[in-house]
């Protein structure tokens, strides 16, 4: 059953076991009134909770073989400064600064069990945060960073949910984050892809190429 269908049955019942309580209001059995119109609320609660579950599920990305997830663009205003242009696959694109040697896009990735996998709930991932970082472990701690949120935070969090309560929700194979980093260059130019194993980024111009081959 799919989360459209499982709202849709949630709203349904709720609505029968109000107009139940309304009756049985009329004719003054009170006790049986009271107890389905708490049914009924719980039912509409349900097909909320589970609304908002699905607005949260479709900000992943459906992930069934590698495919790109966004192309990043950066130039250099400065030492250890740059400005990062990131491209979405749908053409959305978004600005950054950026403080550091190396850019890292963090993703989460969501798994589910096989049986739900066959009814059509695929691996799903969303791109987590953009950020900074310093080859050197002493400029990492000491010097000022840079991060950003690369998705607004929702009511209710798949994510959360499933990690914080996997033990009641055991329709997750796996609940992981992957990480993908590359040194920054003026001018460089990647793509970010991701594949049921992660995140992977590869050099698409010169520049990117050249920053890989010197970097240590």
């Amino acid at each position: 059953m799919t989360l459209n269908a499982c709202i849709a049955a949630f709203a349904l019942i709720g609505c029968l076991l109000l107009i139940a309580a309304v009756r049985r209001f009329r004719v003054r059995r009170i006790g049986s009134a009271t107890f389905n119109s708490l049914l009924a609320l719980v039912m509409f609660l349900l097909a909320v909770c589970t609304f908002l579950v699905g607005a949260d599920l479709q900000t992943y990305e459906r992930l069934t073989a590698e495919q790109p997830a966004g192309e990043l663009q950066l130039a250099r205003i400065a030492a250890h400064q740059f400005n990062a242009v990131l491209t979405y696959p749908n053409g959305k694109v978004e600005l950054f600064f950026l403080r550091g040697d190396e850019w890292q896009v963090d993703a989460r990735i969501l798994k589910w069990l096989g049986e739900f996998d066959l009814a059509g709930f695929d691996t799903g991932f969303r791109l987590d945060r953009i950020s900074g970082r310093y080859t050197q472990i002493e400029d990492e701690r000491r010097q000022p960073r840079t991060v950003y949120n690369l998705n607004p935070p929702d009511p209710i969090d798949l994510w959360d949910l499933a990690r914080t309560y996997h033990k009641w929700l055991p329709w997750f194979d796996a609940l992981y984050g992957s990480a993908t980093f590359l040194p920054m260059a003026d001018k460089a130019d990647y793509e970010i892809t991701v594949s049921p194993t992660g995140l992977l980024a590869r050099p698409l111009n010169q520049a990117a190429r050249d920053a890989i081959s010197s970097w240590h």
